[in-house]
């Protein structure tokens, strides 16, 4: 084998590690976001179920408000920006 094959097969050996290497650090940065991706659609699916008990807890409110004619928590409500109905019956609030 020449001088010069060498050179040339110990370049590519040389460039392939390089490669590699890079591989694997690309892959551990993948690794990462996925992670960091699974975290937040945790806390979507965990939002998604808690906003139906928080419309029912806001209903429940609401209408306690109107049956006690509790100023102070209509006014909470209000301050929360939750929509109060200007009738006398309780109407699940919107938001």
């Amino acid at each position: 084998m020449s001088k010069k094959v060498k050179i040339i097969l110990t370049t590519l050996s040389v460039l392939i590690l390089l490669l590699v290497l890079v591989n694997i650090l690309i892959g551990l940065g993948n690794q990462s976001l996925q992670v960091e991706v699974g975290e937040r659609q945790q806390v979507i699916a965990q939002t998604l179920q808690l906003e139906s008990l928080n419309r029912q807890l806001i209903t429940v409110l609401v209408n306690l408000a109107f049956k006690t004619n509790d100023e102070q928590l209509k006014k909470l409500l209000a301050e929360c920006g939750i929509n109060l109905p200007m009738g006398t019956e309780a109407a699940p609030p919107k938001k």
